[in-house]
Protein backbone atom coordinates (compact mmCIF):
# COMPACT_ATOMS: atom_id res chain seq x y z
CA UNK A 1 0.00 0.00 0.00
CA UNK A 2 1.20 3.36 -1.23
CA UNK A 3 2.03 6.08 2.13
CA UNK A 4 -0.27 8.93 2.19
CA UNK A 5 1.85 12.40 2.13
CA UNK A 6 0.44 15.15 4.51
CA UNK A 7 1.49 18.22 2.64
CA UNK A 8 1.20 21.85 3.67
CA UNK A 9 0.93 24.59 0.94
CA UNK A 10 2.49 28.07 2.56
CA UNK A 11 1.29 31.11 0.30
CA UNK A 12 -2.08 30.93 -1.26
CA UNK A 13 -1.12 33.16 -4.18
CA UNK A 14 -1.89 32.45 -7.46
CA UNK A 15 1.39 30.38 -8.18
CA UNK A 16 -0.24 28.45 -5.57
CA UNK A 17 -3.78 28.32 -6.73
CA UNK A 18 -2.57 27.36 -10.37
CA UNK A 19 -0.29 24.76 -9.65
CA UNK A 20 1.13 23.43 -6.47
CA UNK A 21 -2.58 23.04 -5.00
CA UNK A 22 -4.52 21.25 -7.95
CA UNK A 23 -1.28 19.24 -8.42
CA UNK A 24 -0.76 18.16 -4.94
CA UNK A 25 -4.91 17.23 -4.95
CA UNK A 26 -4.57 15.37 -7.96
CA UNK A 27 -1.67 13.36 -7.10
CA UNK A 28 -3.62 10.20 -5.28
CA UNK A 29 -0.51 10.12 -2.40
CA UNK A 30 -1.03 13.21 -1.19
CA UNK A 31 -3.51 15.25 1.08
CA UNK A 32 -3.77 18.82 1.68
CA UNK A 33 -3.87 18.50 5.23
CA UNK A 34 -2.60 22.81 6.31
CA UNK A 35 -2.61 25.59 4.30
CA UNK A 36 -1.38 29.14 5.16
CA UNK A 37 -1.70 32.73 4.05
CA UNK A 38 -0.92 36.29 5.50
CA UNK A 39 -4.18 37.03 3.87
CA UNK A 40 -6.81 35.50 6.18
CA UNK A 41 -9.57 35.22 3.39
CA UNK A 42 -7.22 33.27 0.40
CA UNK A 43 -6.07 30.74 2.93
CA UNK A 44 -9.61 30.08 4.67
CA UNK A 45 -10.99 30.09 0.63
CA UNK A 46 -8.17 27.67 0.06
CA UNK A 47 -8.89 25.51 2.97
CA UNK A 48 -12.20 25.44 1.83
CA UNK A 49 -11.70 24.11 -1.64
CA UNK A 50 -9.14 21.29 -0.40
CA UNK A 51 -10.81 20.79 2.69
CA UNK A 52 -7.40 21.75 4.68
CA UNK A 53 -6.75 23.49 8.03
CA UNK A 54 -6.37 26.93 7.52
CA UNK A 55 -3.62 29.67 9.26
CA UNK A 56 -2.17 32.90 8.39
CA UNK A 57 0.87 31.95 10.69
CA UNK A 58 3.28 29.51 9.20
CA UNK A 59 5.06 29.40 12.07
CA UNK A 60 2.17 27.94 13.77
CA UNK A 61 1.40 25.71 11.09
CA UNK A 62 4.92 23.99 11.15
CA UNK A 63 4.17 23.77 15.41
CA UNK A 64 0.53 22.56 15.49
CA UNK A 65 0.14 20.17 12.57
CA UNK A 66 1.91 16.61 11.62
CA UNK A 67 3.06 17.48 7.78
CA UNK A 68 5.13 15.76 5.52
CA UNK A 69 5.81 17.75 2.80
CA UNK A 70 5.60 21.51 2.24
CA UNK A 71 5.37 23.62 -0.80
CA UNK A 72 6.73 27.25 -0.21
CA UNK A 73 4.79 29.69 -2.41
CA UNK A 74 5.73 32.80 -0.89
CA UNK A 75 7.68 35.92 -1.87
CA UNK A 76 11.29 35.47 -2.95
CA UNK A 77 12.80 37.09 0.27
CA UNK A 78 11.08 34.66 2.45
CA UNK A 79 12.34 31.48 0.64
CA UNK A 80 15.07 30.57 2.39
CA UNK A 81 13.70 31.32 6.47
CA UNK A 82 10.23 29.57 5.41
CA UNK A 83 11.96 26.49 3.67
CA UNK A 84 15.13 26.49 6.53
CA UNK A 85 12.36 26.28 9.05
CA UNK A 86 10.24 23.48 7.45
CA UNK A 87 13.28 21.73 7.00
CA UNK A 88 13.90 21.90 10.75
CA UNK A 89 10.42 20.41 11.50
CA UNK A 90 11.31 17.59 9.40
CA UNK A 91 9.19 18.33 6.64
CA UNK A 92 10.59 17.53 3.04
CA UNK A 93 10.30 21.06 0.73
CA UNK A 94 9.02 21.72 -2.42
CA UNK A 95 9.96 25.93 -3.09
CA UNK A 96 9.56 28.04 -5.91
CA UNK A 97 11.77 29.77 -7.84
CA UNK A 98 14.80 31.33 -7.48
CA UNK A 99 15.36 29.88 -4.42
CA UNK A 100 17.11 32.35 -2.73
CA UNK A 101 18.07 35.22 -2.36
CA UNK A 102 21.84 34.57 -2.44
CA UNK A 103 24.14 31.58 -2.37
CA UNK A 104 24.58 32.01 0.80
CA UNK A 105 21.02 31.67 1.58
CA UNK A 106 21.08 28.30 -0.97
CA UNK A 107 24.25 27.13 1.17
CA UNK A 108 21.99 27.55 4.39
CA UNK A 109 18.72 25.90 2.98
CA UNK A 110 21.35 23.03 1.80
CA UNK A 111 22.57 22.37 4.54
CA UNK A 112 19.43 22.49 6.93
CA UNK A 113 18.43 19.93 3.84
CA UNK A 114 21.20 17.73 5.03
CA UNK A 115 21.32 17.90 8.56
CA UNK A 116 17.39 16.97 8.75
CA UNK A 117 17.98 14.40 6.20
CA UNK A 118 15.11 15.52 3.75
CA UNK A 119 14.65 16.23 0.51
CA UNK A 120 14.90 19.85 -1.22
CA UNK A 121 13.40 20.74 -4.32
CA UNK A 122 13.51 24.00 -6.47
CA UNK A 123 10.13 24.05 -8.58
CA UNK A 124 12.15 24.71 -12.01
CA UNK A 125 9.42 23.24 -14.29
CA UNK A 126 11.24 23.17 -17.58
CA UNK A 127 13.41 20.39 -17.69
CA UNK A 128 10.05 18.39 -17.25
CA UNK A 129 8.60 19.90 -20.89
CA UNK A 130 8.44 17.09 -22.97
CA UNK A 131 10.33 18.85 -25.94
CA UNK A 132 13.29 19.67 -23.63
CA UNK A 133 13.32 16.35 -22.60
CA UNK A 134 13.88 15.26 -26.12
CA UNK A 135 16.32 18.10 -26.76
CA UNK A 136 18.18 16.62 -24.14
CA UNK A 137 18.38 13.27 -25.74
CA UNK A 138 19.23 14.02 -29.20
CA UNK A 139 22.03 16.26 -27.57
CA UNK A 140 23.47 13.46 -25.38
CA UNK A 141 23.43 10.69 -28.45
CA UNK A 142 24.94 13.20 -30.79
CA UNK A 143 22.55 13.64 -33.15
CA UNK A 144 22.99 17.43 -33.12
CA UNK A 145 26.97 16.86 -33.54
CA UNK A 146 28.83 19.49 -31.11
CA UNK A 147 26.97 22.35 -29.81
CA UNK A 148 27.97 25.80 -30.77
CA UNK A 149 25.47 28.26 -29.68
CA UNK A 150 22.29 28.57 -28.49
CA UNK A 151 19.86 31.27 -27.93
CA UNK A 152 16.93 31.20 -25.37
CA UNK A 153 14.04 33.94 -23.99
CA UNK A 154 11.25 34.26 -21.71
CA UNK A 155 8.72 36.66 -21.72
CA UNK A 156 5.63 38.13 -20.91
CA UNK A 157 3.57 41.06 -19.97
CA UNK A 158 4.51 40.89 -16.83
CA UNK A 159 3.40 39.50 -13.16
CA UNK A 160 0.47 42.05 -12.55
CA UNK A 161 -1.64 40.00 -15.21
CA UNK A 162 -1.33 36.88 -13.36
CA UNK A 163 -0.12 37.74 -9.86
CA UNK A 164 -2.65 37.36 -7.10
CA UNK A 165 -2.17 41.01 -6.17
CA UNK A 166 -2.22 42.47 -10.03
CA UNK A 167 -0.17 45.66 -10.05
CA UNK A 168 0.43 46.04 -6.41
CA UNK A 169 2.17 42.65 -6.42
CA UNK A 170 5.43 41.85 -4.43
CA UNK A 171 6.91 41.00 -7.42
CA UNK A 172 7.21 44.58 -7.88
CA UNK A 173 8.42 45.42 -4.60
CA UNK A 174 12.82 44.94 -4.30
CA UNK A 175 12.91 44.21 -0.74
CA UNK A 176 10.46 41.47 -1.01
CA UNK A 177 11.27 40.00 -4.70
CA UNK A 178 14.91 41.32 -4.67
CA UNK A 179 15.57 40.75 -8.18
CA UNK A 180 12.81 41.05 -11.29
CA UNK A 181 12.24 39.56 -14.72
CA UNK A 182 15.57 37.32 -14.12
CA UNK A 183 13.89 35.86 -10.59
CA UNK A 184 10.75 35.24 -12.07
CA UNK A 185 11.84 34.10 -16.03
CA UNK A 186 15.95 34.42 -16.09
CA UNK A 187 16.60 31.57 -13.36
CA UNK A 188 14.01 28.72 -15.36
CA UNK A 189 16.15 29.36 -18.59
CA UNK A 190 19.56 29.69 -16.87
CA UNK A 191 18.32 26.11 -15.61
CA UNK A 192 16.82 25.04 -18.58
CA UNK A 193 20.26 25.26 -20.13
CA UNK A 194 22.02 24.07 -17.53
CA UNK A 195 20.00 20.52 -17.78
CA UNK A 196 20.02 20.65 -21.99
CA UNK A 197 24.05 21.34 -22.37
CA UNK A 198 24.92 19.17 -19.67
CA UNK A 199 27.52 21.46 -18.28
CA UNK A 200 27.95 24.74 -16.32
CA UNK A 201 28.18 28.52 -17.64
CA UNK A 202 32.08 29.75 -16.20
CA UNK A 203 30.95 33.24 -17.81
CA UNK A 204 27.87 35.45 -17.48
CA UNK A 205 27.82 39.10 -18.86
CA UNK A 206 24.84 40.87 -18.25
CA UNK A 207 22.90 44.21 -19.13
CA UNK A 208 19.85 44.68 -16.90
CA UNK A 209 17.26 47.07 -16.68
CA UNK A 210 14.43 49.04 -15.58
CA UNK A 211 12.30 50.11 -18.70
CA UNK A 212 9.19 48.85 -19.16
CA UNK A 213 7.00 48.97 -15.64
CA UNK A 214 6.69 52.01 -13.77
CA UNK A 215 6.42 52.51 -9.85
CA UNK A 216 9.22 49.78 -9.43
CA UNK A 217 13.27 49.03 -8.80
CA UNK A 218 13.78 45.73 -9.97
CA UNK A 219 14.17 44.37 -13.57
CA UNK A 220 11.76 44.23 -15.96
CA UNK A 221 14.39 43.64 -19.14
CA UNK A 222 17.37 41.72 -19.40
CA UNK A 223 19.53 40.02 -21.75
CA UNK A 224 22.43 37.52 -20.55
CA UNK A 225 25.48 36.78 -22.64
CA UNK A 226 27.10 32.80 -21.53
CA UNK A 227 29.88 30.95 -22.17
CA UNK A 228 30.27 27.26 -20.98
CA UNK A 229 32.72 24.95 -20.09
CA UNK A 230 33.37 23.74 -23.36
CA UNK A 231 32.85 27.08 -24.99
CA UNK A 232 29.28 27.32 -26.24
CA UNK A 233 28.19 30.45 -26.36
CA UNK A 234 24.50 32.11 -26.16
CA UNK A 235 22.06 34.91 -25.12
CA UNK A 236 19.37 34.24 -22.70
CA UNK A 237 16.92 36.96 -22.31
CA UNK A 238 14.14 37.98 -19.68
CA UNK A 239 11.69 40.07 -20.03
CA UNK A 240 7.81 41.94 -19.02
CA UNK A 241 8.14 43.46 -21.46
CA UNK A 242 6.57 41.10 -24.24
CA UNK A 243 3.41 42.51 -24.25
CA UNK A 244 1.52 40.93 -27.38
CA UNK A 245 2.22 37.55 -26.62
CA UNK A 246 4.38 35.63 -23.96
CA UNK A 247 7.76 33.89 -25.62
CA UNK A 248 9.29 31.23 -24.10
CA UNK A 249 11.41 29.74 -26.82
CA UNK A 250 15.01 28.24 -26.98
CA UNK A 251 17.22 27.20 -29.90
CA UNK A 252 20.15 25.06 -29.71
CA UNK A 253 22.63 25.68 -32.78
CA UNK A 254 24.58 22.51 -33.30
CA UNK A 255 27.37 20.96 -35.89
CA UNK A 256 24.60 18.35 -37.76
CA UNK A 257 21.56 20.11 -36.53
CA UNK A 258 19.32 23.21 -35.16
CA UNK A 259 16.84 22.40 -32.60
CA UNK A 260 14.24 24.86 -32.10
CA UNK A 261 11.92 24.08 -28.87
CA UNK A 262 9.14 26.06 -28.75
CA UNK A 263 9.09 28.23 -31.41
CA UNK A 264 6.80 26.97 -33.84
CA UNK A 265 2.81 26.83 -32.98
CA UNK A 266 2.31 24.04 -34.41
CA UNK A 267 5.38 21.82 -33.19
CA UNK A 268 6.62 22.24 -30.34
CA UNK A 269 10.17 20.71 -31.30
CA UNK A 270 11.57 21.36 -34.83
CA UNK A 271 15.17 19.59 -35.87
CA UNK A 272 16.49 21.68 -39.19
CA UNK A 273 19.22 19.02 -40.03
CA UNK A 274 22.09 20.14 -42.06
CA UNK A 275 21.73 17.86 -44.96
CA UNK A 276 18.23 19.56 -45.60
CA UNK A 277 16.22 17.36 -43.70
CA UNK A 278 13.49 18.79 -41.69
CA UNK A 279 11.38 16.66 -38.52
CA UNK A 280 8.89 18.02 -36.34
CA UNK A 281 7.95 16.96 -33.39
CA UNK A 282 4.07 17.16 -32.05
CA UNK A 283 5.07 16.41 -27.70
CA UNK A 284 2.10 18.74 -26.28
CA UNK A 285 2.32 22.31 -25.06
CA UNK A 286 4.65 23.97 -22.75
CA UNK A 287 3.59 25.54 -19.34
CA UNK A 288 1.94 29.00 -20.20
CA UNK A 289 0.87 31.90 -17.98
CA UNK A 290 -1.44 32.81 -20.86
CA UNK A 291 -5.27 31.61 -21.22
CA UNK A 292 -5.39 27.66 -21.31
CA UNK A 293 -1.73 27.18 -20.68
CA UNK A 294 -2.43 25.69 -17.00
CA UNK A 295 -1.61 21.97 -17.67
CA UNK A 296 0.17 20.11 -15.38
CA UNK A 297 4.02 21.19 -14.10
CA UNK A 298 5.13 17.49 -13.41
CA UNK A 299 6.46 19.34 -10.78
CA UNK A 300 4.55 17.97 -7.71
CA UNK A 301 4.50 14.27 -9.19
CA UNK A 302 8.15 14.29 -9.50
CA UNK A 303 8.69 15.44 -5.56
CA UNK A 304 6.01 13.46 -4.69
CA UNK A 305 7.53 10.44 -6.26
CA UNK A 306 10.90 11.30 -4.67
CA UNK A 307 9.72 11.41 -1.33
CA UNK A 308 7.93 8.05 -1.76
CA UNK A 309 11.32 6.09 -3.23
CA UNK A 310 13.59 8.21 -1.36
CA UNK A 311 15.46 9.32 -4.59
CA UNK A 312 17.39 12.75 -5.15
CA UNK A 313 14.89 15.23 -7.10
CA UNK A 314 15.70 16.33 -10.01
CA UNK A 315 16.56 19.89 -8.88
CA UNK A 316 17.65 19.71 -5.89
CA UNK A 317 19.08 22.17 -3.69
CA UNK A 318 22.71 21.90 -5.25
CA UNK A 319 21.19 22.11 -8.97
CA UNK A 320 18.71 25.28 -8.13
CA UNK A 321 21.39 27.18 -6.68
CA UNK A 322 23.56 26.65 -9.63
CA UNK A 323 21.13 28.12 -11.19
CA UNK A 324 20.71 30.80 -9.12
CA UNK A 325 24.20 32.17 -9.36
CA UNK A 326 24.08 32.34 -12.91
CA UNK A 327 21.32 35.08 -12.51
CA UNK A 328 23.66 36.61 -9.69
CA UNK A 329 26.37 36.60 -11.72
CA UNK A 330 24.58 38.45 -14.30
CA UNK A 331 23.26 41.44 -11.66
CA UNK A 332 27.10 41.10 -10.52
CA UNK A 333 28.20 41.85 -14.17
CA UNK A 334 25.59 44.86 -13.98
CA UNK A 335 26.95 46.48 -11.22
CA UNK A 336 30.78 46.45 -12.65
CA UNK A 337 29.45 48.04 -15.75
CA UNK A 338 28.08 50.76 -13.61
CA UNK A 339 31.09 52.06 -12.06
Amino acid sequence: MTATLRVAVIGCGSIAKNRHLPEHSNNPNVEIAAVCDIVEERSQAAADKYGAKAYTDYKDLLANEQIDAVSVCLPNYLHAPVSIAALNAGCHVLCEKPMATSSEEAEQMIEAAERNNKKLMIGHNQRFVASHQKAKQLIESGEAGKIYSFRTTFGHGGPEGWSADGARSWFFNKEQAFIGAMGDLGVHKADLLRYLLGEEFTKVSGFVETSAKENTDVDDNAVLILKSESGVLGTLAASWAYNAKEDNSTIIYGEKATLRLEDDPDYSLVVQYTNGEVVKYELGGIQSNEEGGQTTTHVIDHFVESILQDTEPLIDGREGMKSLEVILAALESQKQTER
